[in-house]
């Protein structure tokens, strides 16, 4: 069967508009508003692209969290790689720094990696951590950097490629870890007390950590959650499913994307993250310190952590965001891009002023691209 073919359903309009007769059926009886939550820019995609927030009832809100890794990535370790480079320089070395496309755009009060570029530092953009794998091997005489953000799903890469170049001996590749753990970060939400009453859980992050990864959200908060796959009617169909399980009080973890997502996830993966990684507390962009929500390498794997190598002193009380963007506000679900006055005006992706409005999978982004301007 083609993947086409296996697709095709998740995408059938006749299925859709069921599945919306079904919610807003569902809806009539909600004892008042039920605000879902999501934290994936993929699934964010999915519902801006194919209007879904606009089939359903006015009782089922459908708010996007902090699911874009490079939008909540602190100014302050920006900056600090920056720094690392002039350093470099001033010692004589030169770094060459790979990150992916839109971390290489985030703007800081101190510039951007293509600022950076721009003043002759060698600055790369790549697709996966295994392009800096191979400009290590070809560039033996220069240390090179990978500025690596991201979730579980590129959290679980990087610590493979970690395990290839210890056991290859390739002394000259380091990362700048900026790893973020997603559930842990829902969990500090919820003690901030963020309303949220069900959870649609990301896709691509649950291949790594499994139905398991998240039902302590569940058993401590009784709130439901499904994770979903990234096609239109997976979505509607987690939304149709977490409002039947918020109206029965049933708080645990639905799998609906059971086409590639299993009880246990990546156990090698999450082996791999377990042995090179300690978990720490961190900063999340506009948000705060989150604890327990970071990824350092351990004691052991230090020498390919490029802040060991190089000690600089970042500028403190650097502002997270420009006067005014509310990004922080968006990354919380408690507004949408809309609701910001630099939105689509002063605020676009050639021109950005927040976070949220350069990254792919950030929220402003996306509405933009679908032109959700009202």
């Amino acid at each position: 069967m083609s993947i086409e073919e296996v697709i095709k359903p998740y995408r059938d309009g006749r299925i859709a508009q069921r599945l919306v007769e079904k919610i807003k059926e569902e809806a009539k009886t909600l004892d008042g508003e039920i605000r879902i939550m999501h934290v994936c820019g993929t699934h964010e995609d999915t519902i801006t692209r194919s209007g879904i927030r606009s089939l359903l009832p006015k009782n089922v809100r459908v708010v996007s969290g902090p699911g874009c890794p490079v939008c909540i990535t602190p100014v302050e370790d920006i900056v600090a790689m920056q720094l690392i480079m002039r350093k470099a320089r001033e010692e004589g070395e030169e770094i060459i720094l790979t990150t992916f496309g839109d971390m290489y755009k985030i703007p800081t009060p101190m510039g951007s990696f293509a600022d950076l570029k721009s003043e002759g530092f060698d600055v790369r953009v790549v697709y996966s951590i295994f392009d800096t794998y191979k400009m290590a091997k070809e560039n033996p005489d220069k240390t090179v950097v990978h500025f690596s953000p991201g979730f579980e799903t590129t959290t679980a890469p990087t610590a493979g490629m970690i395990n290839a170049v210890v056991n290859e001996g390739l002394e000259n590749f380091k990362i700048y870890s900026v790893h973020r753990l997603t559930p842990q970060g829902i969990e500090v939400l919820i003690k901030q007390k963020s309303k949220i009453d069900a959870l649609i859980d990301a896709g691509h992050v649950s291949t790594i950590i499994g139905v398991r990864g998240w039902e302590f959200l569940s058993e401590r908060y009784g709130i439901p959650q499904v994770i979903a796959g990234f096609e239109p009617n997976d979505v509607l169909m987690a939304i149709l499913l977490l409002i039947r399980m918020y109206k029965e009080g049933d708080a645990r973890v639905v799998n609906e994307y059971k086409r590639s997502v299993r009880y246990e996830g990546n156990v090698t993966a999450q082996r791999l993250i377990d042995k090179y990684f300690e978990v720490v507390d961190a900063k999340w962009r506009a948000l705060g310190i989150f604890p327990g929500t970071g990824l350092e390498l351990r004691d052991e794997w230090k020498e390919l952590d490029i802040k060991n190598l190089y000690k600089v002193e970042v500028p403190k009380d650097l502002p997270d965001l420009e006067k005014g963007c509310l990004c922080g506000a968006v990354l919380r679900g408690l507004a949408l891009p809309t609701d910001c006055p630099h939105f689509g005006k002063t605020c676009t992706p050639r021109h950005p002023i927040g976070p949220c409005m350069v990254s792919y999978e950030g929220t402003c982004n996306i509405f933009y691209k679908y032109g959700v301007l009202f």
